[in-house]
């Protein structure tokens, strides 16, 4: 289940086994028959962590969702409620307990706070009447979540919203205690890099945290070489774009939760048999794991969508010349080779028939006129073209009522290529939004302002044409079948992010001074000292290998 976190440059699985010893050590602390009630939002995040075998090991009966009225009857000496530090959870689990209490049922009742106890959550269960002897509040601190071999998550969705519409920074603080817990387990990291307000707040708080650790800081060889911390608004572009890849495809179709996919079923129903012709097909969505234990999946993830195709022909015309092997077969030992590989062909063949599937529905959508129009005029505003007037293609979605969420990733890509809107450009849109898809979108309009993705152009000067010429932002031509650049992955444009890390990289930030300056935010560069003795030993130890960075990519929105 979990060998592909340890495929990557660096064994994500440690950082996931750690977890796992944290949660195992709660549920020993609570002696006997348990429940659990989830707080619906962590089912998914747990998911990647510790599945339901792990629980059901340390007597673990019964799971419910956490939900008003009176809990579902469970014959258990403990439940546990594992919830998000929220005030309204908190009323919830008030009324859980209150109906249990009346029921003289007699239990213990825990609260374990994801991924940390919250003082106001305290204060209101008091004030509910419920936090007293008979129920215990611990905290399970789970910061940074293992998706696959080169790919932790903080699913932190309201992140970008709390930072910068709420000014609420208690993300930032779970980050770098997140950053904290990653250089228990991997080492420290000797150089830390950023650029942008939020980063230079969470360099700050893990540097104050590591002088107040000084004197317990463990003597591992540092795994990461340098840590790069990036705000959101620093690349605002990036995730307006439509995704390109075949995994990004997928995302932007039927959106990816937790490393699940839900798909149509219809697509993925098996052959009907003889007589079976009047039978319904099935209505549940087909769930699917995507992630880089699956070979296939591990070669086509990050393919441009217009490479897939022959990736597929190739993967099915290997996969058959196999099968055809068991005709070549004559010896007991050749029958006994075909026989022992046959479980792992027939996987590789069922992937197939998945991903080609997947592929139909897909290229479906890719190859629609309205797909293509829109790509159209995203290169447009990507490369600068008339990105200061009315776009006709944005007000003729708006006449046939798109969907808005299409509509504000247009009109915020042009304002955030133009470096804002000219306010008679800014009021039109606004107008034309309002009065098609309801005057209830005036606060989405207000916040999108407020953040920084749609607003009025208060300077002439526009700086996204030369930052894009600068960091080589659009390559026009980008090989999409056997890329040689990063461009590849949106047909064309290079993410700003990325050029920054591949600038840091080499030949470093300082070839860059003017473009960083005009970003938001300030660029900082610190060194942490190892701890003492490691410095010889790291010396002694060093062997010839590409240095690694942990990129933080903060508050994707």
């Amino acid at each position: 289940m979990s060998a592909h976190l340890s495929y990557g440059r660096v064994n994500l699985n440690i950082l996931r086994e750690a977890a796992r010893k944290e949660l195992r050590e709660f549920l020993d602390k609570c002696g006997g028959s348990k429940a659990i009630v989830w707080d619906e939002y962590l089912t998914g995040p747990f998911g990647l962590i510790a599945q339901y075998s792990l629980l059901k090991e340390h007597e673990v009966e019964k799971m419910f969702t956490l939900k008003g009225g009176r809990l579902p009857a469970a014959d258990v000496k403990n439940i546990i409620f594992f919830v998000r530090p929220r005030l309204e959870l908190m009323d919830i689990i008030a009324e859980n307990v209150i109906s249990e209490d009346k029921m003289h049922s007699p239990r213990d009742f825990h609260i374990l706070f994801v991924p940390r106890r919250s003082m106001l959550c305290e204060q209101r269960l008091k004030e509910q009447g419920v936090l007293g002897s008979f129920i215990n509040i611990d905290e399970y601190i789970l910061d940074l979540i293992p998706y696959d071999g080169d790919l932790l998550s903080m699913e932190s969705e309201g992140a970008f919203r709390e930072c910068y519409l709420e000014s609420d920074q208690t993300s930032l603080y779970h980050t770098a205690k997140g950053l904290m817990t990653l250089q228990a387990l991997y080492g420290t990291i000797p150089q830390i890099f950023g650029k942008g307000e939020c980063a230079r707040h969470v360099a700050n708080m893990m540097l104050r945290m590591k002088r107040e650790f000084a004197g317990s800081q463990t003597q591992i060889l540092p795994v990461f070489d340098s840590l790069l911390l990036l705000d959101r608004n620093v690349d605002l572009l990036t995730p307006l774009a439509t995704q390109l890849t075949y995994e990004g495809l997928i995302d932007e179709v039927y959106g990816i939760t937790n490393g699940y996919v839900k798909l149509p079923p219809e697509k993925f129903s098996a052959q009907k048999k003889q007589g079976e012709a009047g039978k319904d097909l099935p209505t549940e969505p087909k769930k699917m794991q995507l992630n880089s234990a699956e070979e296939l999946y591990a070669e086509i993830r990050d393919k441009n969508f217009n490479g897939v195709g022959a990736a597929l022909s190739k993967k099915a015309k290997i996969i058959s010349a196999a099968f055809e092997e068991r005709h070549s077969a004559k010896t007991v030992g050749e029958i006994k080779q075909f026989v022992s590989q046959l479980p792992h062909m027939q996987a590789a063949r069922s992937s197939l028939a998945n991903h080609t599937s997947i592929a139909e529905l897909i290229k479906d959508i890719t190859t629609s006129e309205a797909f293509f129009d829109n790509l159209t005029v995203e290169q447009e505003f990507m490369t600068g073209v008339d990105t200061d007037k009315v776009n006709t293609y944005i007000e003729d979605c708006i006449a046939q009522k798109d969907p808005l969420i299409k509509i504000l990733r247009l009109v915020c890509m042009q304002s955030v290529c133009n470096n804002g809107l000219k306010q008679k450009l800014l009021d039109y849109y606004k107008r034309e939004i309002l009065q098609t898809y309801g005057y209830e979108h005036m606060l989405t309009l207000n916040n999108l302002e407020k953040t920084g993705l749609l607003k009025p152009q208060t300077s002439t000067r526009n700086n996204y044409p030369t930052i894009r010429k600068t960091l080589k932002l659009w390559m026009e031509d980008a090989n999409e079948q056997n890329p040689n650049d990063i461009s590849y992955v949106y047909s064309g444009y290079a993410p700003l992010s990325i050029r920054l890390t591949q600038v840091l990289a080499r030949p470093g930030w300082r070839s860059i001074e003017e473009v960083l300056k005009m970003l938001p935010g300030p660029h900082f560069e610190e060194r942490q000292q190892l701890p003492a003795g490691l410095h010889k030993k790291r010396k002694d130890c060093r062997r010839p290998r590409q240095p690694v960075t942990l990129l933080l990519n903060k508050l994707s929105y």
